[in-house]
């Protein structure tokens, strides 16, 4: 697949909003809301999600595209120590593919490289943290809903680029 990343612009946030929807679809349904319930409360939960995002520091924030169509998003901060991984999320038809992992396996050879750790915290009934421990991550803490993930480099030694 001919995936690719740029840059999220003020123009994505339209498409920011389904992507986030299509995150918590089932949740919705479970919840037997009305759609206007639904939408009230997915965008209030959207514009908190957008508003935390722009606390963080070093924000990296990518628009997942296959060929010129957007399919997900990419969010990372950088810091000295680590490279946080606050978000990745594809469109449903999308998952499920590789494309994820992927993305974070190219965070991993970053992190690699530089000899940091990556970080994240995944919402304990969310299905992608199989895919974490498949990649090597580990559970670090448990902050009631959510587990704190850690992988760091088999090695532990920064690698120089060749």
């Amino acid at each position: 697949m001919p995936i690719t990343l740029r840059p999220a612009e003020p123009d994505d946030e339209s498409f920011l909003y389904e992507l986030y929807a299509s995150t918590r679809a089932e949740e919705m349904a479970a919840w037997g809301w009305s759609e206007a319930q639904q939408q009230g409360f997915l965008n209030l939960q959207f514009r908190g999600q957008q508003a935390h995002y722009a606390q963080y520091p070093n924000p990296d924030h990518q628009i997942i595209l296959y060929e010129t169509q957007p399919i997900g998003r990419l969010f990372v901060s950088r810091h000295e120590e680590e490279i946080h991984l606050a978000d990745i999320a594809l469109l449903p038809k999308y998952r499920g593919q590789g494309i994820g992992a992927t993305l974070i396996q190219n965070l991993l050879m970053e992190a690699t490289q530089s000899g940091k750790a990556v970080r994240l915290y995944v919402e304990k009934f969310n299905r992608a943290q199989q895919l974490y421990l498949r990649l090597g991550f580990r559970i670090i803490g448990d902050a009631q809903s959510h587990y704190f993930m850690e992988w760091k480099s088999p090695t532990g030694e920064k690698l120089c680029p060749i």
